[in-house]
Protein backbone atom coordinates (compact mmCIF):
# COMPACT_ATOMS: atom_id res chain seq x y z
CA UNK A 1 0.00 0.00 0.00
CA UNK A 2 2.75 2.37 0.85
CA UNK A 3 4.44 1.96 -2.29
CA UNK A 4 1.33 2.48 -4.48
CA UNK A 5 0.63 5.53 -2.27
CA UNK A 6 4.65 7.06 -2.92
CA UNK A 7 3.91 5.95 -6.70
CA UNK A 8 0.62 8.00 -7.18
CA UNK A 9 2.52 11.12 -5.71
CA UNK A 10 5.73 10.99 -7.56
CA UNK A 11 3.52 10.28 -10.48
CA UNK A 12 1.63 13.51 -9.42
CA UNK A 13 4.78 15.57 -9.35
CA UNK A 14 6.11 14.30 -12.58
CA UNK A 15 3.19 15.17 -14.34
CA UNK A 16 3.02 18.97 -13.17
CA UNK A 17 6.67 19.42 -13.41
CA UNK A 18 6.22 18.06 -17.26
CA UNK A 19 3.15 20.48 -17.33
CA UNK A 20 5.34 23.34 -16.11
CA UNK A 21 8.45 22.53 -18.12
CA UNK A 22 6.00 22.01 -21.36
CA UNK A 23 4.06 25.64 -20.31
CA UNK A 24 0.89 23.92 -20.07
CA UNK A 25 -1.53 24.45 -16.64
CA UNK A 26 -0.39 22.37 -14.26
CA UNK A 27 -4.06 20.83 -13.05
CA UNK A 28 -4.72 18.64 -16.08
CA UNK A 29 -1.49 16.92 -17.13
CA UNK A 30 -1.38 16.04 -12.98
CA UNK A 31 -4.97 14.71 -12.73
CA UNK A 32 -4.48 12.81 -15.94
CA UNK A 33 -0.68 11.10 -15.26
CA UNK A 34 -1.99 10.60 -11.88
CA UNK A 35 -5.48 8.64 -12.87
CA UNK A 36 -3.59 6.84 -15.93
CA UNK A 37 -0.88 5.50 -13.37
CA UNK A 38 -3.69 4.46 -10.99
CA UNK A 39 -5.75 2.71 -13.90
CA UNK A 40 -2.32 0.78 -14.72
CA UNK A 41 -1.65 -0.63 -10.94
CA UNK A 42 -4.70 -1.52 -10.51
CA UNK A 43 -5.24 -3.52 -13.52
CA UNK A 44 -1.71 -4.93 -13.26
CA UNK A 45 -3.38 -5.91 -9.93
CA UNK A 46 -6.15 -7.50 -10.66
CA UNK A 47 -4.26 -9.96 -13.58
CA UNK A 48 -1.62 -10.74 -10.70
CA UNK A 49 -4.77 -11.71 -8.46
CA UNK A 50 -6.72 -13.09 -11.02
CA UNK A 51 -3.53 -15.58 -12.06
CA UNK A 52 -2.64 -15.77 -8.40
CA UNK A 53 0.67 -13.80 -8.65
CA UNK A 54 -0.74 -11.06 -6.64
CA UNK A 55 0.88 -11.19 -2.94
Amino acid sequence: MTVSVAALAFLALLGAIGARIGGASMLKPTLRVTFWGAAAMAITAGIGSAFGAAG
